[in-house]
């Protein structure tokens, strides 16, 4: 069962290079968000795929009402933003460093990839939230990057 509400619980945030500690709960009140989560920053799937593709259709979410996007991964604070500032495309998609899994476990996306030797990850997800309560949030299936994508969210927005 995932919980619907945005917890209270700090995280690094990284906005346009800067890191600051700060509530999730705090940085996503009387907004509408896209929080996404990938396993791991610097992976195939997530920085070739994942990630571009909101990179992509930023402006078409943004026109949906959004108010802002993140990406959160089980990845420390200068891993994300190093993965962060290594696209060249000029961006405004904000980091969330949930290095201890606080978030993921809050919301039981832990996913255990211990036999490729990367650790526990968050799973690969959407989430649209309002003032701080899931709407709908979109877990991918092993392997599979349809419901969490860009485009998918677009459509349901």
């Amino acid at each position: 069962m995932i919980n619907k509400v945005i917890p209270d619980i700090k995280v690094p945030i990284i906005k346009n290079g800067n890191t600051h500690l700060i509530s999730i709960a705090d940085e996503f009140l009387n907004k509408k968000i896209i929080l996404f989560g990938i396993p791991g920053a610097f992976t195939p799937t997530c920085s070739e795929e994942h990630f571009p593709g909101y990179i992509k259709l930023y402006d078409q979410i943004k026109k949906k009402g959004v108010d802002g996007i993140y990406c959160l991964s089980v990845n420390d604070k200068y891993v994300m933003k190093s993965w962060l500032i290594s696209y060249s495309e000029e961006h405004k998609i904000h980091g969330v460093a949930d290095g201890n899994a606080e978030i993921t476990n809050y919301f039981n996306l832990l996913s255990d990839k211990t036999k490729n030797h990367m650790g526990y990850r968050s799973s690969r997800f959407a989430m649209i939230i309002g003032n701080n309560q899931v709407q709908k949030i979109k877990v991918e299936n092993p392997a599979e990057l349809k419901v969490s994508s860009a485009e998918y969210i677009l459509q349901i927005l």
